[in-house]
């Protein structure tokens, strides 16, 4: 493990940071997720359209809702930092203060992923730098685990040999 990745919360206890690449596979396991339930929601509003024969402000507004509601929906199982992406790449999404879970904040964090990252990112990209701080990191939860010091970190007790 590179000692680089080893930080410490706001409250001093240790953790070691997921890679870039856990990172990434991570949000795209999630962007594809929530994706894929817009396709089966725009599936539905079109099926809804066919049927009511809704106008175009409707489709509109639906499209509004479906784009923040699905990831708002998904991110109800990201309550404990630990979605679909999280799970495969062995991460958890939790908060710098204190390494506590995100709890009710988790749509939110899911919105913010797989919503306003990629909108974010395009805007720097367009418009050069953009500010922000960060309230919440990656963390790789076996190596985290694994750390000499990591009990009291919220849901990582350090193991006993």
């Amino acid at each position: 493990m590179a000692a680089s990745r080893v930080k410490a919360f706001g409250n001093g206890t240790r953790y070691v940071e997921a890679g870039g690449w856990a990172r990434t596979f991570a949000w795209l396991i999630d962007a594809i997720v929530v994706l894929f339930g817009l396709l089966m929601g725009v599936g539905a509003l079109a099926a809804l359209d066919d049927a009511l024969h809704l106008g175009g402000g409707m489709l509109v507004l639906g499209m509004a809702v479906l784009l923040f509601g699905v990831p708002l929906l998904y991110g109800l199982c990201y309550t404990d930092g630990r979605a679909l992406g999280a799970l495969c790449t062995g991460t958890r999404l939790v908060r710098l203060r204190d390494g506590g879970r995100i709890g009710a904040k988790g749509p939110w964090a899911m919105v913010i992923r797989t919503v306003l990252l990629p909108l974010l990112i395009i805007a720097a990209i367009i418009g050069g730098t953009v500010d922000g701080s960060f309230v919440r990191t990656s963390i790789d939860v076996a190596r985290t685990r694994d750390l000499p010091a990591a009990s009291g970190v919220d849901g990582l007790p350090a193991r006993t040999p």
